[in-house]
């Protein structure tokens, strides 16, 4: 094991790069380096597209995102630029341990810091409310995306499993609360702007109303993603689906427990590099008017929420 450079948080094995790259042939010499200089180039070209000086690293993880595909990395970069003009709340530069205290008491945020052996990323998410208010959700989203940016900048994975741990939530009143758009908005923004790839989402829940809330999430998830949804019952459950030692020393596993991995992450996101940084990637957004306006009515009219009264002239 190692970590990466960058974060001690997001652990990498040794063969890790190596061995990711492989799985989308992206392992021949030249190949990587290649596909990246291509989209340096394709970014250039893109008038609409604001931010020019996208590091090789970010394009590395970005085609790794769109299983080796240049064309599939070009679409992902193009989405994430445009949903930041089209949906800017989501995009607030936010201390969250000062801005969003609230949300802080609610939610547990946890990317794990060993991946599987199949260089998996698990992240946990605890929920621990039963009273839900409506403008929770949007902390809880903005709170999720500024994780999305850390793990996007110094992660390299296969793809991610998330648990969520719901046993102290009321799924009842979340489904009469949530805004189905903004939870779509922001089912979007994770898979086709950030491109996570997810192998299982695992809910701890024993809710009646938990089918009637997945129902609800799987409209918005392609059917494939969909069926790998899975309830457990219990947190006795979760080794069956993630490998026991990697998880928290309160869900049966041997990392750290769940209060300090939050502390660690809360430092990590609200650190003033990361907070630089944010500033610089949500400003990687596009200037509408300078796209053509046949291929934003093409590729953006189906998309969640009021985007196709958006007017490009």
């Amino acid at each position: 094991m190692e970590s990466q450079p960058e974060s001690h948080l997001l652990k990498l094995r040794k063969d890790t790069k190596e061995n990711v790259r492989k799985i989308y042939n992206l392992d021949k010499p030249g190949r990587l380096e290649e596909a990246i200089k291509i989209l340096q180039h394709w970014i250039q070209k893109q008038d609409h597209i604001l931010k020019k000086d996208w590091n090789a690293d970010y394009l590395d993880k970005t085609l790794i995102a769109s299983k080796g595909s240049v064309e599939k990395a070009k679409k992902q970069i193009d989405r994430l630029c445009t949903m930041k003009t089209l949906i800017p709340k989501f995009f607030e530069v936010i201390n969250v341990k000062k801005e969003l205290p609230t949300i802080l008491d609610l939610a547990m945020v946890m990317p794990l810091p060993t991946q599987t052996e199949e260089y998996y990323r698990v992240i946990l998410v605890k929920i621990d409310t039963k009273e839900i208010k409506p403008e929770f959700f949007m902390m809880y989203f903005q709170y999720c995306l500024s994780v999305a940016e850390y793990i996007k900048t110094h992660d390299y994975a296969n793809g991610f499993i998330l648990v969520y741990d719901c046993r102290e939530l009321n799924l009842a009143e979340v489904i009469t609360k949530i805004s189905t758009v903004e939870l779509q908005q922001f089912i979007t923004l994770l898979i086709e702007g950030y491109g996570a790839r997810l192998k299982g989402i695992h809910i701890v829940s024993e809710s009646k109303a938990i089918e009637m809330l997945i129902n609800i999430v799987k409209q918005f998830l392609s059917e494939k993603v969909g069926n790998r949804i899975h309830v457990q019952r219990s947190i006795e459950d979760l080794p069956k689906v993630v490998p026991k030692g990697i998880l928290p020393v309160e869900y049966g596993g041997n990392e750290k427990s769940i209060k300090e991995l939050q502390e660690e992450w809360l430092e990590a996101i609200t650190s003033e590099e990361h907070m630089e940084h944010l500033k610089v990637m949500y400003k990687a957004c596009t200037d509408e008017t300078r796209r053509n306006a046949g291929k934003f009515n093409e590729e953006y009219m189906g998309m969640p929420g009021s985007f196709r009264n958006l007017s490009v002239d």
